[in-house]
């Protein structure tokens, strides 16, 4: 939580960081030693059809250290071991050629989401 709250609303200034979503995902966090570094969420989506990966944050401190792509893979192995097939996720524009790099794809137009550029993107494991 305190991650998440760091990143999206004292970074990035988003208001609604947490929802209903919330209760139902599944959470995973990644630490260094004792030290939580990353953390983000994820669920079945039965409107999307297939698990949605979300709210990926990395601790400002831990950026550029590979710890996103460990966090990411971590979550795709724990969407596998539950029989996952594919994955979609809503990526900040500005950051979408690191999804790219960890295999996925983009698939629509941007979507605004608290007045931040988003595209959903898939990967198929």
């Amino acid at each position: 939580e305190a991650i998440r709250k760091s990143v999206f609303m004292k970074e990035q200034g988003f208001k609604d960081e947490f929802d209903e979503t919330d209760r139902l995902a599944r959470h995973v966090l990644l630490f260094k030693g004792d030290i939580p570094v990353a953390t983000c969420r994820f669920f079945f989506s039965e409107e999307r059809a297939c698990y949605v990966i979300g709210r990926i944050a990395v601790s400002k401190e831990f950026r550029g250290k590979r710890y996103g792509e460990k966090l990411l893979q971590g979550a795709e192995r724990a969407v596998s071991d539950l029989g996952g097939k594919r994955i979609e996720l809503s990526a900040q524009c500005r950051v979408t050629e690191f999804y790219k790099k960890q295999g996925y794809t983009e698939l629509e137009d941007v979507h605004m989401d608290e007045d931040c550029p988003h595209i959903w993107m898939r990967k198929e494991m």
